[in-house]
């Protein structure tokens, strides 16, 4: 099953009955989505105890006095070794920047951790290790079987929103109340 749509970009927001206990009440920014696939990193699960600066150091990264704290995601179950950062569109590393569109850009390569380090780097980010990942029709399937909503990826919900209440506010922004979902799929 393939699709002409889209999700570069999109928010994915898990329905009730998911059934995968990593993806229950999760939001997923889709980073990209094509015929051949699709990859994206939960934004909206932080890690229970990993900060940025604990990640630095393992790194050997020495933090800057001007570092903010930021909180690492369990952005997925693909590659849970490897960071990516969501950040505003506007910052570039100097090795590699995905610009997924005019708002959002991703980067995964040492020198914006270098870069968030020192105070520097993009001002708004979404620090994230591993990735939600579908092989191509996998994602389209996911969603004709009930399991995800699509809506806009507005920058108050990726950036701004408190973890705990990005599902909902996902949802309110299509008009939604999460009490209202069923887990179940109709078919006319």
């Amino acid at each position: 099953m393939t699709s002409d749509i889209d999700l570069t970009g999109k928010l994915l927001i898990a329905m009730p009955g998911m059934g995968d206990p990593r993806f229950e009440h999760s939001v997923i920014f889709m980073c990209a989505h094509s015929g051949e696939g699709a990859m994206g990193i939960i934004i909206n699960k932080p890690t229970v105890d990993l900060k940025l600066r604990d990640l630095l150091e393992q790194l050997s990264i020495t933090p800057g006095q001007d570092m903010r704290n930021v909180v690492v995601h369990f952005g997925g179950p693909v590659e849970h070794g490897r960071g990516f950062v969501l950040h505003d569109y506007g910052y570039h590393s100097s090795i590699s920047t995905l610009d997924v569109n005019q708002d959002f850009a991703m980067t995964a390569t040492l020198d914006i951790l270098e870069d968030l380090a020192d105070g520097r780097g993009p001002r708004h980010v979404v620090m994230a290790l591993g990735y939600a990942g579908w092989g191509p029709g996998q994602l389209e399937s996911e969603i004709a079987q009930n399991g995800w909503l699509t809506c806009e990826a507005g920058k108050e919900i990726v950036f701004d929103t408190p973890d705990a209440e990005k599902w909902e506010a996902a949802l309110k922004s299509l008009g939604v109340d999460a009490l209202a979902l069923s887990a179940s799929a109709g078919r006319a």
